[in-house]
């Protein structure tokens, strides 16, 4: 195939580990971090405490609220990633004129227009794919809209906590595609430095994983979380 020719044995390699990375991320997480001491797996046991006590609460417009500005930032990103997947788009399909205006700049290294074109369309596919991600969270978010706005008022403790831990079933999802169409922005920009040769699209990778990493374990939000989860967990 002419894209195999284009590419480099380097080209390959960062390639790989470009895939591996991304497809990697949430497992490893997972296994490392297992039940605790991850900010999104911490944020899934709070969400479920935050839906109990909706479920418990007579004035429910409160929540509503809460979940309204996540929204409102999810359709923010959604409409960011538009712009973005236009632009990668426009330059896709630019034809030979967007390849010359390229190559004309000497810190970028693409060797062929083939190779121009896979580097602008892996930058594409990452935006594309975090795109998906937050309509994803945005519809289920409306759908967890539905499900505050029909919890009954209702002294039955046990219902209580059955409707919010339901409810809790179809809001940590929502938030689980949130997160990864942020995370979407970090690997489009790892792909993104593939234009500057393969030893900067795997430092970049390499780079974007530790960041991700370190954010969820190692920062003081983390921490905190962490901290917040377990004050609730003892209630």
């Amino acid at each position: 195939m002419d894209i195999l020719k284009a590419l480099s044995v380097s080209d390959m390699v960062a390639l790989a580990i470009f895939a591996l990375a991304w497809m990697a991320y949430e497992p490893l997480l997972h296994a490392v971090g297992g039940n605790k001491g991850v900010i999104n797996t911490d944020m899934t046991a709070i969400r479920a405490a935050w839906m109990r006590t909706m479920a418990a609460r007579e004035n429910k417009f409160m929540d509503g609220q809460l979940l309204g500005h996540t929204l409102n930032s999810a359709s923010f990103f959604a409409s960011s990633n538009l712009i973005l997947i236009a632009a990668a788009a426009g330059v896709l399909f630019g034809g030979e004129g967007a390849f010359r205006s390229v190559s004309s700049l000497m810190v970028l290294k693409t060797s062929s227009r083939l190779l121009f074109e896979a580097q602008i369309a892996l930058v594409l596919l990452a935006l594309a794919r975090g795109l998906l991600d937050f309509i994803w969270a945005i519809r289920q978010m409306n759908y967890c809209l539905a499900v505050i706005g029909a919890a009954p008022e209702t002294n039955d403790k046990a219902f209580q906590r059955a409707y919010g831990d339901t409810a809790a079933r179809l809001l940590n999802p929502a938030l689980s595609s949130f997160n990864r169409g942020v995370r979407g922005y970090y690997f489009a920009l790892a792909a993104a430095a593939w234009l500057f040769g393969p030893a900067a699209f795997i430092l970049t990778t390499l780079a974007a994983m530790t960041l991700l990493f370190t954010r969820q374990r190692r920062s003081p939000a983390a921490r905190a979380v962490g901290d917040l989860r377990r004050m609730l967990e003892k209630l």
